[in-house]
């Protein structure tokens, strides 16, 4: 983004604009091609139809560069980290998103030395570097499917709660290589996201008709229920008969923790015990935008329900992390 000097509101820039607040790209000594969405937008209206669109120019030009930098708007740039991190299949290069905090424009820009570090890192990886979606953002570049948008303010606000940042950026960006995703499989681009899965924030007082309204939305097919602390819920009969009968119906619902850091452990807790009785599935510690864009993913190559469940609860690209792992 950039400040109008009109109105004084911030509005999308296009690349060949940022090239005049960053003259520092011309010092690199690595070709650097640009393509933008014919109309730049806002990250708030960036949706399934904009990650596609992404997934196709890396899938249509990547046997011509060796890495890709994607500018992004901070407020959604987890989902879209973690929606390509399923869509752009076994990498064997890396797919760098960055932006700012502050404007392009504004004199102490956080996003002059992002996009730096950005093209740094996607242009010198060669064989043995990053192979998977990440995000660089301050001082850490970190897996794309494992981000959280957590300040609107400081320079770090995008963070890895669950995860450690695969390289270190100061004088110099050093690489945590042990850390680094690697796949055996070819290259694939998945374009099919199921559009029609939801968020369930649940708070004190909700109320069974709130829950049945949002069960009964036509054609729903996948549902996040952010819950508190492990994975614990109001334990109430109502609330488990409605998840129950929609579980029974094919729905698939996956329960995400409010937390920004931890692990949902259902039936750690007596209030989160009939949650894993009727069906629904722990998501580990993914993010609620990594679970998201999981589900849609799976929902999206027409798997059975029982399919999408199984998938889930495994680990496909990094996502997730069994306890297992940790010990």
């Amino acid at each position: 983004m950039h400040e109008d000097p009109e109105t004084g509101s911030l509005k999308p820039l296009n690349f060949k604009e940022m090239q005049a607040f960053v003259p520092e790209l011309e010092q690199f000594s690595i070709r650097i091609e640009a393509e933008a969405l014919e109309t730049p937008l806002d990250s708030s209206d960036v949706g399934v139809s904009t990650w596609i669109k992404l997934a196709e120019i890396i899938r249509d030009r990547y046997n011509q560069f060796d890495g890709f930098v994607v500018l992004h708007g901070t407020d959604t740039m987890a989902y879209t980290s973690s929606a390509l991190s399923f869509m752009l299949q076994n990498l064997t290069k890396p797919v760098v998103i960055t932006g700012s905090q502050l404007p392009i424009g504004k004199l102490r820009t956080d996003g002059r030395e992002n996009l730096i570090s950005a093209i740094e890192v996607a242009g010198s990886q060669g064989d043995n570097g990053i192979t998977e979606v990440c995000v660089m953002f301050g001082s850490r570049l970190m897996r794309g499917n494992r981000t959280h948008k957590t300040d609107t303010e400081d320079f770090d606000g995008i963070q890895s709660a669950n995860f450690p940042s695969l390289a270190q950026v100061g004088t110099n960006i050093l690489y945590k290589r042990h850390l680094f995703a690697s796949f055996d499989d070819e290259f694939t681009v998945h374009l099919k996201m199921e559009r029609n899965v939801a968020i369930l924030k649940l708070f004190p007082g909700i109320t069974k008709g709130f829950v049945d309204r949002i069960l009964g939305t036509p054609g729903l097919k996948g549902l996040i229920l952010e819950t508190y602390g492990a994975g614990n819920a109001p334990d109430k009969a109502w609330l488990h008969d409605l998840l129950a009968e929609a579980i029974s119906n094919g729905l698939v619902v996956a329960n995400v923790t409010q937390c920004t850091r931890g692990f949902v452990e259902q039936g750690k807790y007596g209030t989160s015990q009939g949650l894993a009785k009727c069906g629904v599935l722990g998501s580990a510690d993914m993010t609620t935008e990594a679970a998201l864009t999981k589900l849609m993913y799976l929902l999206g190559d027409e798997l059975s329900p029982e399919e999408v469940r199984m998938r889930f609860e495994k680990d496909l690209f990094g996502e997730r992390t069994s306890y297992s792992k940790l010990v």
